[in-house]
Formats: C-alpha cells, structure tokens, sequence
C-alpha cells in the first residue's frame, strides 16, 4: 500500500475510533469458545515503513489485539502511549532483548547484573505501557557454561528481580528456547516453583517444542505456570531434508503443531488469554495472512 493511501485510511480510521483505556476486561474477546483469546505479534514483524501510529492503526485494522515491544526499544515513548490509547491495541508485554548478548548464567558477575538491570527497567516499563509480563530467557548452558552452573547463577539472578516485579505487578515469564536449557517440561516446571512465588511463570512457545517434544504435553505439565503463549509452527520434515533451523520456515498451520490438541490442552488448564505471532513478518498482506491463519488456529 501507497503511504499517501495509507494515511488517508488512517487518519479516517483514528477520527472513528473510540478513545480506550488499556484494561483487558474492555477488550472484545476472539471467541468464548477458544482458551486464546486475544491475537498479538511481535512489533518488529511490521515492516510497512509508517509511523507508531499508523502501525498500530493498521494492525488493529488487520484483526489483532496488541502488540509486544522489544526493551531496550528507540521508539518515542510518548508516541507509544498515544498510539495505544488512540487505537485501543494494548500492549500485553514486552521482550526482554538483552538476555541473548548479557545472559544470567554468564561467568562473569558484571555482565549477569547488566541482564538484571535491563530486565527490572523492562518490568517498569511494561508496566507504564499498561502490559503485564516481561518475556525473559533464564539461561544458555554451552561448553563453557555447565548445566549445573547455569541453574545456580540464573536462580539467584531472578530471586534479586523479583521484588521489582512485586513492586511493578509485572511478572516474569520464562520462555522455552533452543538454549540447551530447560529441555523438559518437568524440569520447567521444579525450576518455576523453586522461586515460590507468582510473579514468575512460563511463556509457551508452541513451535519451539516441536522439534523435540510436544506443545500439548507441556501445557499440562506447566498448567496454570503459562501466562503467555507464543504462536509458531515447525516442520520436523524440513528439519530432516533442509536443516534444523529451516524447520521454522512453514506458515501457521502448516508445520507438525498439533493446534487442536493444543487447545484441549490449554482449556484443560484453563488459559484464557493472549496469543502472540512470533514469526517472519511482512507488509500488510503479510500480516493479513498470518493474522488469518491464527484466526483458523484458534477455532481448531
């Protein structure tokens, strides 16, 4: 789409829209008959070259909900609150990005309490935008970190970002990734409620388990310890015939994802909340197409 167009549909668009405040209870829900409720994705998945505003308008236009930011992020922090309160997309949560560069189980003490200071800014932040997770990874165990080691450091790591997350009601949620870490999802769980606290629990990526396991398996497991879900597909067949990471490049719905026995899953265990796309995004047929593939996967 023409930017020009897109603006005029925008400013159309925002002039009918009703002023909203942040609380999800005003939100229309998806379906009453789905454990997910809402659609989000990821803010770097827009790829249209507009503003906060008009991504965020289009977004909403596209059928989606909310919207997770990166933190740190350069956006306007001002334009952020605008546009959310302008459009009515919430914010459900931001991504911790500095735990990839600045992780917990790192040796060295300093660059453990850098990942601590960026992920209680993040909680504060979260908050401000009205969400109520910060996504975090815990720990990367490889040849110089032992397993063992990483446990022990990320634990007392987390137990000095907690108060924070008391402090802001933001709570922390552990992601599953391919950090040769967490790879069970009874391990998960005992590492979840070692801390014995609520303001830690699980962010479930779906296609991140695919490869070595099974999504609805671990939802119960980890039963009410999930407060977010990721939505994401893999292919165990392209993982064989291309590569390990090609088994990411298949479109929701397409990938071994079992949808329909994750959903029994997560309505067993009663989750009633966000779905988030984390997948390569796109231009606004880009992001129709996923905003209607999750729709599918929501009604399985």
């Amino acid at each position: 789409m023409e930017r020009r167009e897109f603006l005029k549909q925008s400013s159309f668009a925002l002039g009918g829209l009703a002023l909203s405040s942040c609380s999800s209870s005003k939100m229309l829900e998806y379906s009453v008959q789905t454990p997910l409720k809402y659609k989000s994705l990821k803010y770097g998945m827009i790829k249209e070259d507009l503003s906060i505003m008009e991504k965020f308008l289009l977004i909403k236009d596209l059928g989606f909900h909310g919207v997770e930011l990166d933190w740190p992020n350069k956006l306007n922090e001002q334009e952020i609150l605008k546009a959310r309160d302008k459009t009515g997309i919430h914010i459900p949560g931001t991504v911790n990005s500095v735990h990839w560069k600045k992780q917990l189980s790192n040796p060295d003490p300093e660059i453990r309490q850098e990942c601590v200071d960026a992920t209680i800014t993040a909680l504060h932040k979260t908050k401000l935008y009205g969400g109520d997770t910060v996504l975090l990874v815990p720990a990367v165990v490889n040849k110089d970190v032992g397993y063992d080691e990483a446990w022990d450091r990320s634990t007392e790591e987390i137990k000095k970002i907690l108060p924070a997350s008391e402090q802001t009601g933001v709570k922390i949620a552990i992601e599953n990734v391919w950090n040769n870490f967490l790879i069970s999802p009874i391990e998960a769980r005992s590492y979840i409620d070692q801390f014995d606290s609520d303001m830690i629990g699980w962010y479930m990526d779906i296609g991140n388990i695919v490869r070595y396991g099974w999504p609805e398996q671990w939802i119960r497991i980890l039963d009410h310890r999930i407060l977010k879900v990721d939505i994401k597909d893999y292919s165990r067949q392209k993982q064989v015939d291309e590569g390990i990471w090609e088994g990411f490049k298949v479109k929701l719905g397409d990938g071994d994802s079992d949808w329909t026995s994750v959903n029994q899953a997560l309505s067993e265990i009663g989750y009633s909340g966000w779905g988030s796309a984390e997948v390569s995004g796109g231009d606004r047929v880009r992001l129709k197409e996923i905003s209607e593939r999750m729709d599918k996967l929501y009604s399985l």
